[in-house]
């Protein structure tokens, strides 16, 4: 019998065929956080009005994508018996905002891109600019695209949504709707997105990172219609949060394509310091980790391969600060509602009244005073009673 390495044995035991890697990638897994905002998000769209705006942020790697994959699979789930009467019907429209390399968030292609995912008749004449006239810009060229083909083609949209009637129209990296030139505000992008949520009666779903912030109460107006949904990774503060990161790095090592010689485990200080408590960061590490043990024919994943494809101690404190500032802004105490029933005029305040004037100048004259001198005071003027009068 011939002899075998320790590594000839374990990749014998444990096949590592491009199967098993896919099955990895594509795993997902229901953690508490996970589900907590899926239902949140599930509810928002039952229950808000019609062509209201749903905000969900997070930090990056926190897993907004597979939180909308979840949440497309349960509404086409529950829209089946609408679909089946009504073929014509889409249960969701889902798009990604891309970043244009202009700098400047790009319309038109955003149109041309719901236009394809609605498959939409006809889309390629509908998205043809050779029938609207040539126009200059301030340059004195001419332009291949003018600016009404921008209001045909989100007229074209609109249609579109009206006959397709989604329960939602789920936008995804949205905080590239704030790539604009410096001639337009904030206000103006997010616009666009309100007109066609009310004309069309649909409700949009933005969901990005905390750089999404910036539209968030924008106006009163789109304050009533909106709601914010905070998809928070798992804090080192919170004794809870820790106990579920540490079943989800069970749950992965259970998963992964490839045998780990050490407690992954025992290890969840170094696997969170590396992800930032963030499941998708984590995912992402172990894939790389995994992929980089399989390449070099180990077949055993250790924790060098680990140390070889964390991210940098720079990229992990980038993301530590910004989802830190993320958290801050959209956390609310008990000092933000006292002051907005200070605000309104509601119950006691929490600051002291404003001493009278009387008191001000009493408190002036103490600190000069003198034993013997008088203290300054009003003295009565006009008529006195005749009471105690002899």
């Amino acid at each position: 019998m011939s002899a075998h390495t320790d590594t000839e044995i374990a990749r014998e035991a444990w096949p590592t065929s491009p199967a098993h890697f896919r099955r990895f990638r594509d795993f997902t897994m229901a953690h508490p956080r996970l589900v907590g905002v899926k239902d949140q998000l599930i509810d928002a769209i039952e229950e808000t009005v019609p062509g209201s705006l749903i905000f969900v942020l997070g930090p990056a790697g926190v897993g907004k994508t597979t939180l909308l994959l979840k949440a497309q699979q349960l509404l086409t789930a529950q829209m089946l018996p609408c679909l089946e009467s009504d073929p014509g019907r889409l249960p969701f429209v889902s798009v990604e905002a891309i970043a244009s390399a202009t700098g400047n968030f790009n319309w038109r292609d955003h149109f041309s891109r719901l236009l394809r995912r609605m498959d939409e008749p006809l889309v390629d004449s509908k998205l043809s600019f050779d029938r609207f006239p040539a126009e200059r810009n301030c340059r004195g060229q001419y332009t291949s695209a003018p600016r009404t083909a921008g209001m045909e083609l989100q007229h074209a949209v609109e249609q579109a949504l009206r006959y397709r009637h989604p329960v939602a129209v789920f936008v995804d990296e949205a905080q590239h709707l704030a790539r604009m030139s410096s001639g337009r505000k904030l206000s103006d992008q997010l616009d666009v997105i309100k007109s066609i949520a009310n004309r069309t009666a649909t409700i949009h779903v933005l969901i990005g990172t905390y750089e999404l912030l910036a539209f968030c109460n924008l106006s009163g107006q789109l304050s009533r219609r909106s709601v914010h949904i905070h998809f928070a990774r798992y804090s080192a503060e919170n004794l809870q949060d820790v106990q579920i990161f540490k079943n989800v790095v069970l749950t992965f090592q259970n998963e992964l394509p490839l045998r780990v010689n050490f407690d992954l485990v025992g290890e969840w200080e170094f696997l969170y310091e590396g992800s930032v408590g963030c499941v998708g960061i984590l995912k992402d590490w172990l894939m790389r980790a995994a992929i980089a043990a399989n390449r070099r024919g180990e077949g055993i994943m250790t924790r060098k391969h680990l140390e070889r494809t964390a991210l940098s101690v720079s990229q992990c404190e980038k993301i530590l600060i910004e989802a830190r500032e993320g958290e801050a802004r959209l956390s609310e105490g008990p000092e933000s509602r006292t002051r907005l029933r200070t605000l309104m005029g509601l119950g006691a305040t929490t600051e002291k009244a404003a001493p009278s004037c009387q008191g001000v100048q009493a408190g002036r004259s103490l600190r000069n005073w003198r034993p013997g001198q008088r203290l300054p005071k009003r003295d009565l003027v006009g008529q006195v009673s005749a009471i105690g009068v002899g």
